[in-house]
């Protein structure tokens, strides 16, 4: 049963085009606009049939849309708002999936009229591909999509979006944005800091060749090079827009790997071993949460439909 009558996808990478085949697959919609900036993108989308009408521009792609979905880059938010907010007729409601939610609110929210809903969101599913070929309606199966309505939201569209998002097959969680921003800062976005830095170091060490860094890699290694695969802009975007919440967790990390270090270095076994085991149990208690696998792909196989 159709949740909104028009849906505009502004943005036609992974999110938008797992959320473009989840709306068809569930029937979530009646019509599904949709928008690239490439014109490349465009023609793909259009190939492929990925929504039922594709814009030039954002603007076109609004117009009538009952639900307004902006899966640009953190730092393409305010231009986007800009464009789209004269042309959005009121009791739309628009929201995003960006991964920091305060600098997406600083962007979008002034440039919402009066009667527009503007609901900030945050899908917590990915994969290392992109692009308008890289969706799948079962992406956010069991996968958190967080919501941080604004104080005073009018609870009716707040509900109608959550109704949504759960069509699709997520568990919807709501949050503070500043407190949003620091839990995806620990979960996500040093890990992904982490992740790029590794692989720049064994890029950089000399002693060690290309061809073994890809012969030899191991499985943990393995998982830096996926998470290192993803979207450039996307991740320049998120560290410049949740610089206050990265820089913390980046000092408590640096404290922590000192400390590990001073272990290793006097040989003190028994504080690394109690913290892989109290590391351990955390692991334990995400997949035991269904939020991942113990299969050795991590359950990160594309999966069907």
């Amino acid at each position: 049963m159709a949740i909104y009558q028009r849906v505009a996808l502004i943005g036609l990478g992974l999110i938008a085009s797992s959320m473009a085949h989840a709306i068809r697959q569930f029937g979530l919609a009646d019509h599904i606009a949709g928008h690239a900036k490439s014109p490349e993108t465009r023609v793909i989308a259009k190939e492929i049939g990925l929504c039922d009408s594709i814009h030039a521009t954002a603007a076109e792609a609004v117009m009538g849309a009952d639900l307004v979905v902006l899966a640009v880059p953190v730092g393409a938010m305010a231009a986007i708002a800009a464009e789209i907010g004269p042309h959005l007729r009121p009791g739309t409601t628009v929201t995003d999936v960006g991964s920091v939610k305060q600098a997406v609110i600083d962007a979008v929210g002034p440039k919402m009229l009066d009667g527009v809903h503007f609901i900030p969101g945050h899908p917590i599913a990915g994969t290392e591909h992109s692009g308008p070929r890289s969706g799948f309606a079962t992406l956010f199966r069991n996968r958190w999509w967080l919501l941080t309505p604004l104080p005073g939201a009018d609870p009716v569209p707040v509900a109608r979006l959550r109704g949504f998002c759960e069509a699709m097959g997520a568990n919807v969680g709501e949050m503070e944005a500043a407190h949003h921003d620091l839990v995806l800062a620990v979960t996500s976005h040093v890990p992904h800091l982490i992740a790029y830095t590794m692989v720049g170091v064994a890029d950089d060490l000399s002693r060690v060749t290309d061809s073994e860094v890809v012969r030899y890699s191991a499985a943990g290694f393995r998982d830096f090079t996926r998470i290192a695969a993803s979207d450039p802009t996307m991740w320049r975007d998120v560290f410049l827009t949740n610089k206050e919440a990265t820089l913390e967790i980046l000092g408590r990390f640096t404290e922590e790997l000192f400390a590990l270090q001073r272990a290793i270095r006097t040989g003190d076994g028994q504080l690394l071993f109690d913290y892989f085991t109290h590391t351990r149990a955390i692991r334990r208690g995400i997949i035991e949460a269904g939020q991942d696998t113990a299969a050795p792909d991590f359950g990160r196989a594309k999966a069907e439909g």
